[in-house]
């Protein structure tokens, strides 16, 4: 759907409650939508995939080579939770949604209830990239965003796919929404 420059309404709308766009010219432009990646998740995964093949494991073995196999009220919730767990990391990269622009970040989690955090670039006052070895070889990363916003002073986005190019076009976009906005950052002696 395209939209033409008379379609949008005026910037003077905002007075009597209507929607305010960026001129014309300078539309929101996205840098990445999704979610974070699994690979970034190393850590949980391990630990996750692990004490499930404990839990699955733990009374098939005790049922090889114990004397005789546990109940079945033992094995069954033992390897319920057991694959639960299994899908932990899963559950959580699904459950989280980035989207970057050029003007907001967009926060969102939740399975049951979902939350939406927007954090406006020109409250941005410190933006930082991390990547260790095992991000750089998966090829993945995390931004950390410091702010003055109330709801959201930090957040860090992880698990992100060529972390390096959204990093770069954000910390740009940083400066440029600042000062189009007329932003100044100004440090008072204590």
């Amino acid at each position: 759907m395209t939209t033409s420059s008379s379609d949008l309404p005026p910037q003077h709308d905002l007075e009597r409650g209507g929607d305010v766009r960026p001129p014309a010219g300078d539309r929101e432009q996205v840098y990445y939508e999704g979610t974070p990646m699994l690979r970034g998740e190393l850590g949980m995964l391990v630990l996750c995939w692990g004490l499930a093949a404990v839990l699955i494991l733990a009374p098939i073995l005790w049922g090889i080579f114990g004397s005789a196999w546990p109940a079945w009220w033992i094995t069954l919730p033992s390897i319920v939770i057991g694959i639960l767990v299994g899908l932990l990391p899963y559950l959580f990269t699904r459950t989280v949604h980035y989207r970057i622009s050029n003007y907001r970040i967009d926060y969102e989690r939740g399975i049951l209830s979902k939350k939406i955090d927007t954090l406006e670039l020109w409250h941005v006052d410190d933006i930082s990239f991390r990547q260790s070895l095992i991000d750089r070889i998966f090829r993945v990363g995390s931004i950390i965003i410091e702010s003055d916003d109330k709801s959201t002073p930090r957040l860090e986005l992880h698990g992100l796919p060529q972390p390096r190019s959204i990093f770069d076009s954000l910390k740009q976009r940083i400066i440029a929404v600042k000062r189009q906005r007329g932003v100044i950052k100004m440090d008072i002696g204590q």
